[in-house]
């Protein structure tokens, strides 16, 4: 059955029969799907916020990237006709919302309520889960790895098994949830505050910035490898040129208009950044993290440093899955082995890209 695009918005479809249903782009927004079979159905960016999918089997089906803001896949009660001596009788039986082994990898879930949903090795990677309810939800085997769970609670839910590489959890619940059972490794929690030499991280990034302002005549160009920079208060336009920070933590920051030309980045974290328009000729980005970061109009392209001499953009190995590249220019780039599933690059200049 195909859908494509459809708008199902507000309509009732209680119990629908919608089993391998192809539903890719389709609008289902605040939609009755109470008890529906949408077993291995393609929902890939589709739009279910607030939808009611209580006692719903989604088991297999394809979410990436849907929007399930709000959407309510607990528990339903599901009637069913039965034939007893001649009468026909209801029964009533308890179902939990079922997605075991489907994939809503980059899906934003946020404030989406899961208690007791049964997820068996369902991907959930790179999704937005902030505010979610998976209390008493059976997350065996689930694939949690870079998943943003600030607020999520996941009181006594099972993830035997699972992994949450690179999640972020910030104030989630876990009472009753035995964590030393999934692979935990390089969890982001609360930050701290970062102090260099007994000054605050930020005064030390106003050194580099006049550093930068006066050709290198006052202040000082900073190395700040290794470093959680989610304190920081403001990010936007500043100017970090040639700024060395390999490793270091950008996560959810808001970096519109920086200017990082020529910055060492290798392996840091810019997840969900926002970069929209920011200036990042010449930077090294290998090994970078910037799933779902914002990099519309982002200049990506050679930095000029004169007599002919060029210095490339290097993203090898970089990460961007569900990245934003609208008008972002790449021009010359090096992007050998990038990752780069489900990424938005409408009117991006690839002009003679190494890839």
């Amino acid at each position: 059955m195909k859908l494509e695009g459809i708008d199902l918005s507000d309509a009732n479809l209680t119990g629908a029969r919608l089993y391998g249903a192809s539903l890719r782009d389709a609008m289902l927004m605040r939609a009755n799907l109470f008890g529906a079979d949408l077993r291995n159905a393609d929902l890939r960016f589709a739009r279910l916020d607030r939808a009611d999918l209580r006692g719903a089997c989604l088991r297999g089906a394809n979410l990436t990237a849907a929007s399930l803001i709000g959407a309510d896949l607990r528990e339903g009660q599901i009637a069913f006709k039965d034939e007893k001596q001649g009468l026909r009788l209801m029964k009533h039986e308890r179902r939990p919302g079922e997605l075991d082994y489907a994939i809503l990898s980059g899906a934003d879930l946020s404030g989406a309520r899961l208690n007791g949903t049964a997820a068996v090795a369902t991907d959930f990677s790179d999704a937005n889960l902030t505010g979610t309810v998976m209390s008493q939800a059976k997350l065996r085997k689930a694939n949690l790895n870079g998943a943003m769970m600030n607020g999520t609670d996941l009181s006594g839910a099972d993830v035997t098994g699972a992994t949450l590489r690179g999640a972020v959890m910030v104030d989630a619940a876990t009472a009753g949830c035995n964590l030393s059972e999934a692979d935990t490794a390089d969890i982001l929690s609360t930050p701290v505050s970062v102090f260099i030499d007994d000054e605050p991280l930020d005064a030390v990034l106003g050194h580099h910035e006049e550093w930068v302002r006066t050709g290198g005549a006052k202040g000082s160009r900073q190395s700040l490898n290794s470093v959680d920079f989610r304190l920081v208060l403001d990010m936007r336009r500043r100017l970090l040129s040639t700024l060395d920070a390999a490793e270091s933590v950008f996560f959810g920051l808001d970096m519109s208009g920086v200017e990082m030309q020529g910055a060492n980045l290798v392996n840091a974290d810019l997840r969900r950044c926002n970069l929209k328009g920011a200036d990042l000729r010449g930077a090294r980005l290998q090994g970078a993290k910037l799933n779902h970061a914002n990099l519309e109009g982002a200049n990506l392209g050679p930095l000029d440093l004169g007599g002919g001499r060029l210095v490339r953009t290097d993203m090898t190995g970089a990460i961007l899955n569900h990245a934003n590249l609208v008008n972002a220019d790449l021009t010359r780039s090096r992007m050998i082995g990038v990752i780069a599933d489900n990424v938005r690059d409408k009117g991006a200049n690839y002009t003679l890209t190494e890839r």
